[in-house]
Formats: C-alpha cells, sequence, structure tokens
C-alpha cells in the first residue's frame, strides 16, 4: 500500500484544501471544462442564471413534423444532460432545478427544450470553477439545518408541483433535491406539506448519519416559508379542504410529536430552497447560493 499524500480529487471532483484558514473546497472545474468542451460550448458567451427565460417548457414544444423529429435525432440531448445531471449530483446544487426541468424531455425533445439546455451548457461555461466551501466551524448551534420550498402546479404538463429542499451541515449544503411530487396538489398549503414531508425524510436520515460521527443533535430543524403548511403539520386537525391528503405525508406529524423534527417559519427571501423550485432573478439566485456556502 502506498500514501499517495492528501486526496485532490475523487470521483470527478477537485479538492481544494486551505489548512490556514480551515477550508475545503469542492468543486468540478475540470470534469465540468470537458463536459462544455465535448459539447462545443467552451467558446459560447457566459450567462448568470441556469435557466434564464427559457423556463417554461412543455411536452407541446416537441417535434411536430418528421422533418423535425429526424433534426432532433442528432442532437446529443440525452447525453447532455446525463453530463450536467452528474455535476449537479456530486457538487452543484445551483444545477438542480434547471436538470430537473430539462430531464423531462428526454425521451423526446424539441428545439426549445434544446435551446435550454444550451443556456445551462452558457451557464455552466462561466461558472466552472464554482463549488461548495466548507468552513471549520465551532460546534454551537446545530450541526445540521434544513430548508424546503414547493412550486405549486409548477409543471406544465401534468400541474404537478415541485418540491426543493437543501441540507446544510454548519453552513454549507451536504444534500439537495428538486423532483416532481408523485400526486397532483390540490393548493399551495398541500404542495408546501407533501415538500415537507420530503424534507423531513431526508433529515432524519441526516440525523441517524451524523450520530453515527459522533455528532449528537437532538432534533432537526426544518425551515418553511409557508404558515398554513407548518400549522397543517404541528396541528392534527380535521379540515374538508386537507382530508384527502394520503396518509403517508402525515409522516411530518410522527416526527414532529417525538421531537425528531421541528418546522421553523422562515422569510421566502432567506429560503435558499426557492432556487430549487423556479427559475430566479441574478440577484435573488446569488442570495439563495449565498447561504448555502456555494461560491466561485
Amino acid at each position: 500500500m502506498k500514501d499517495l499524500g492528501p486526496a485532490k480529487r475523487i470521483l470527478g471532483m477537485d479538492i481544494i484544501r486551505n489548512r490556514n484558514e480551515g477550508e475545503l473546497f469542492l468543486s468540478q472545474e475540470n470534469y465540468l471544462k470537458k463536459v462544455v468542451e465535448r459539447f462545443r460550448m467552451h467558446q459560447s458567451k457566459p450567462v448568470n442564471t441556469p435557466l434564464g427565460s427559457l423556463s417554461k417548457l412543455s411536452i407541446s414544444q416537441v417535434p411536430k413534423t418528421e422533418e423535425e423529429r429526424i433534426k432532433m435525432e442528432s442532437v446529443p440531448y440525452a447525453s447532455g444532460v446525463g453530463s450536467v445531471m452528474y455535476g449537479m449530483v456530486c457538487c452543484r446544487p445551483d444545477l438542480a432545478y434547471a436538470i430537473s426541468l430539462v430531464s423531462r424531455f428526454m425521451a423526446n425533445p424539441g428545439q426549445l427544450h434544446w435551446n435550454a439546455l444550451k443556456w445551462l451548457f452558457r451557464y455552466l461555461n462561466g461558472t466552472l470553477g464554482c463549488g461548495l466551501r466548507f468552513k471549520r466551524s465551532h460546534t454551537e448551534g446545530d450541526a445540521v439545518i434544513g430548508y424546503v420550498d414547493a412550486d405549486f402546479a409548477g409543471c406544465l404538463d401534468t400541474r404537478k408541483s415541485l418540491t426543493g429542499y437543501v441540507f446544510t451541515m454548519f453552513g454549507s449544503a451536504v444534500t439537495w433535491k428538486a423532483n416532481l411530487q408523485s400526486v397532483v396538489s390540490l393548493s399551495t398549503t398541500e404542495a408546501e406539506y407533501i415538500a415537507l414531508t420530503e424534507g423531513a425524510k431526508e433529515g432524519s436520515w441526516l440525523k441517524g448519519l451524523i450520530g453515527d460521527l459522533g455528532i449528537n443533535q437532538s432534533r432537526v430543524t426544518i425551515n418553511c416559508d409557508s404558515q398554513s403548511a407548518i400549522h397543517l403539520a404541528n396541528h392534527h386537525t380535521y379540515h374538508e379542504r386537507t382530508k384527502h391528503i394520503d396518509i403517508r405525508y402525515h409522516f411530518i406529524r410522527d416526527m414532529i410529536e417525538t421531537r425528531k423534527i421541528q418546522v421553523l417559519k422562515i422569510a421566502t427571501e432567506d429560503n435558499p430552497a426557492d432556487m430549487l423550485t423556479k427559475s430566479l432573478p441574478r440577484a435573488k439566485f446569488k442570495h439563495c447560493l449565498d447561504l448555502i456556502n456555494f461560491s466561485s
């Protein structure tokens, strides 16, 4: 067995340590640079957000004619989505919403879908060196904190809502998700409530994980910007408008009762999960990234 020294790269991620400052920086600059070059977007003009105005995508934009289908068959859409998706999973939470959207059309993409993916490549071309920064931290306060959000009826085709959550450990993002909910919600409250349940499942797992690492945290705090969803999670009240919600989504109530999870209200402008459910303006998008220690 040979000691190769401090780790500098693993699974396509670049590891940069600054022991004097007590910082660890994770990025995928080298991997994503190869991806951008492979799809011939390395000379494209960079943009500031992953989707810009190209977030209104639907099945209605798939190829209509045989000529359009033949043209799109030569486009490496699925390969492009998959390549960027790997980067998103490893250390690029800023790509989560965009990937959630463009991946819905991998089976039969249209020109507008391809344009959205190329915009995403342009964003990558200008943010290759960005990543997650972990700082040496004192142990005051909770180690793990969660943030959840939902976009009611965000899918233009199915009208399903989108769940987004991000969990930080000592201030830096460690896990995140942006995906469509499995059922159609009938209200914003229901969509946010389902998102809370998904966040509670992830928070419960993280609590157990850090416990195995010797970090004892009695309960995980999840922040949500919907007061009505928080009220529904904390009170077992029967209501005509919520009686239809599936039993599995009441998991959050049990977690609150057993004091494994607590849900707190947070202002929308201070909720980093907002970037996981919709396309945001540049300033708000950057603010969300700053909240989870994502930077260049």
